[in-house]
């Protein structure tokens, strides 16, 4: 369950009665009387930093209303200032072979003190799966239109933060220099993920029953050649990062 981005709250209107009114509200809808886990999704920077809001999910903890508690970041500072909070179980990050900054500082950093990572957008709101083309349109209500450019939040929520047309030229590049024979590029995706030991879970998106059970099976594959890795993170530094627009 999350809480963070509601139109009461947003931007700057986070109170622990809106808090514990949200989370009263969760477990009514969901008909239990506690939280497995309650994640800020996204909130402000600045919200994170003063640090009072992780007062307010400490004492929820105490009180029972939530088992544990974790958030949900945008960018690699906001991660940092939320591992140095006491209690933290998660942090779900944008982490995909488009995103790699993670890799340097917040990932060690959250292996190290045993916090879990819970990866989103790992097919960098499908790019990654090799399926689009630079003449592929979006329905109007898709962010994947109204965002591409950032019109509407964080443009690096849509395409990694990639112009559409230089992430199919990207991703046409891992397709033809670096996919294994015997992978797609939903199933090479996903395992360089996986093949992370600070990651925990991922979570990616399917249309069907069979794209789940397709996705779920890449934990069952062996992990990519070590080589590999190394030449997708060269791949990344001298073809990628620059791209990357918003706030990362």
């Amino acid at each position: 369950t999350k809480f963070g981005r509601g139109s009461d709250v947003f931007p700057n209107h986070y109170s622990e009665k809106a808090l514990r009114t949200s989370v009263d509200e969760s477990t009514r809808r969901l008909g239990v009387n506690t939280l497995d886990v309650l994640q800020l999704h996204c909130i402000p920077t600045d919200v994170l930093r003063k640090g009072e809001v992780f007062n307010w999910l400490r004492k929820l903890k105490e009180d029972g209303m939530i088992k544990e508690f974790g958030a949900s970041v945008e960018t690699v500072e906001e991660g940092l200032l939320c591992l140095e909070q006491e209690g933290l179980l998660s942090l779900q990050v944008i982490f995909n072979l488009y995103r790699q900054k993670l890799l340097d500082v917040l990932l060690p950093a959250a292996k190290r003190l045993g916090v879990g990572i819970i990866v989103r957008l790992p097919l960098a709101s499908g790019l990654l799966t090799g399926k689009f083309s630079k003449k592929t349109r979006f329905p109007e209500n898709d962010h994947r239109n109204y965002n591409q450019n950032g019109e509407a939040f964080n443009v690096g929520e849509t395409f990694a933060g990639l112009p559409f047309e230089k992430g199919i030229e990207l991703t046409e590049t891992i397709k033809n220099d670096f996919l294994p024979a015997n992978m797609t590029m939903t199933q090479l995706a996903l395992r360089w993920i996986l093949d992370h030991d600070a990651v925990s879970c991922i979570i990616p998106g399917a249309s069907s029953p069979q794209q789940v059970k397709l996705n779920a099976d890449v934990s069952n594959m062996d992990p990519l050649p070590i080589e590999l890795h190394k030449k997708l993170r060269a791949f990344y530094t001298r073809e990628v990062h620059d791209s990357i627009r918003g706030a990362y």
